[in-house]
């Protein structure tokens, strides 16, 4: 997919199609970890492209590096929309420029600390629950 790509993506199916497989495999991995986590008035929509999850506002978004506009080279990026209000314990997140979102880039799937980024989800989600 290159960024001038007029591409709409509609559906995970055609997500998944245009990712190469280190990219699919992440991202269908910190997939599972949110969907487990989020409780049933949350939702998965495909947003700018990429996965979004969200309840009243924006909990989280994953982000692959084939998919322009992301900010990132290589990897997967999950990132907490509203990163800044998240105690973030186990100092998991990188604060970039970004004032608000918080995130985590990972490259290979053994990367992926599926308990540090529950607690995130679960943080997020109570957050979320209390606007």
């Amino acid at each position: 997919m290159r960024p001038s790509s007029p591409i709409k993506i509609r559906s995970l199916v055609e997500l998944f199609e245009l990712l190469p497989e280190h990219e699919r495999i992440i991202v269908d991995v910190l997939r599972q970890i949110i969907l487990e986590n989020l409780p049933s008035y949350c939702k998965e929509k495909i947003s700018y492209n990429v996965p979004f999850f969200y309840g009243k506002k924006g909990i989280c978004i994953i982000w692959p590096a084939t998919v322009p506009r992301g900010g990132i080279q290589k990897g997967v990026l999950l990132g907490f929309w509203y990163g800044n209000k998240l105690r973030d314990s186990d100092n998991y997140l990188i604060h970039g420029t970004n004032k608000q979102i918080f995130y985590k880039i990972f490259y290979t799937p053994e990367e992926i600390n599926e308990k540090a980024i529950t607690r995130l989800v679960k943080e997020a989600v109570k957050l979320d629950a209390g606007w």
